[in-house]
């Protein structure tokens, strides 16, 4: 299938993109050597924070029952915060790579520009930890974040959970977790491009096989170790593959942002006109000609910049900051 060009002010991100993802094509048997690389791209945690005036508290908190205990990072402005509120990161990666630091750079300036708490929580991998272990990591550190507001400075009614890629989607699932179980009450989810659907069968995924930041082949393997023998089948989990759950009401207002030259905008999209459908509130962004974390690896072009802007005034509506 003809794929959708990309704006060619976001070429030269792109290219910088695949030169750090493309060395070692991700596939079942590259998991590890993927893993490796990636922690060569993730600079240590002090680098990343530089001179920023905010504090780091990394904390060991209950993980789900029966599971190991899990690690948050909490980010807060230098000199602490009153009725702050929260920003709950969660990682990319596909579902396989990366730490609770990838991406947190992001996290970090709008710790400093909404004076909130940032969370970013630590999750297990696949396919060493199957689903629904990852989603499982991240709601149990919701609760105990929600439970410990008070001491950390924070407003528990101004929780957005949020997260790009697989950070995306298991940010979708944390909220449907939530609704399901009666709490932590959340004000709105943030997907950015996320991943949603073990299907991989839409007009987007096809047109992206082969090319792209991320692609179908990625696509595949960070689904197959994450579900293993239940991809593709109803029992798999709809808080592991939120596309899957068949009731998507009562949610928190969502914002969902993807690129149009990318793998994941048609899920992107329906899952969008699904909660539109129940009634609920999502406010959907499709970016001419962007590729799969085009904001983040062309932050100068205009419509990274537009894109930008666009998340920051959902943000500043749902923390009803100014």
């Amino acid at each position: 299938m003809t794929p959708v060009p990309y704006d060619p002010e976001l070429e030269p991100g792109l290219a910088a993109f695949l030169d750090l993802v493309e060395r070692i094509p991700l596939r079942a048997n590259t998991i590890l050597a993927n893993r490796a690389h990636f922690a060569t791209i993730v600079p240590p945690i002090g680098q990343i924070v530089g001179g920023r005036a905010v504090e780091l508290d990394d904390r060991t908190v209950p993980g789900p029952p029966g599971a190991p205990d899990i690690q948050l990072t909490i980010i807060r402005p230098r000199g602490g915060v009153t009725n702050a509120p929260v920003l709950y990161g969660i990682h990319g990666g596909g579902m396989v790579l990366g730490n609770r630091f990838f991406g947190v750079d992001g996290l970090i300036d709008d710790v400093l520009r909404f004076g909130a708490v940032g969370v970013s929580v630590e999750y297990r991998l696949a396919p060493e930890n199957p689903a629904p272990a990852a989603v499982e990591d991240c709601y149990a550190g919701l609760v105990w974040v929600v439970e410990h507001a008070g001491e950390l400075g924070a407003d528990p009614s101004r929780v957005v959970v949020t997260g790009a890629s697989a950070g995306g989607g298991l940010s979708a699932g944390v909220a449907l977790m939530a609704r399901d179980r009666g709490g932590p009450r959340i004000a709105g989810q943030m997907l950015l491009c996320p991943m949603i659907d073990d299907r991989n069968d839409t007009a987007s995924a096809r047109q992206y096989d082969g090319l792209g930041a991320w692609d179908r082949n990625n696509n595949d393997t960070g689904w197959n170790a994450l579900l293993g023998p239940l991809r593709g089948t109803d029992e798999a989990s709809p808080y592991a593959v939120p596309a899957r759950a068949e009731d998507v009401s009562g949610l928190p207002p969502a914002f969902i942002d993807v690129g149009a030259a990318e793998i994941f905008r048609d899920e992107a999209c329906e899952y969008a006109l699904r909660i539109w459908a129940t009634g609920g509130q999502a406010e959907l962004h499709v970016w001419a000609g962007g590729y799969h974390g085009f904001a983040g690896f062309s932050p100068g072009a205009e419509v990274s910049r537009a894109a930008v802007a666009a998340r920051l005034s959902w943000l500043r509506r749902i923390l009803r900051a100014p």
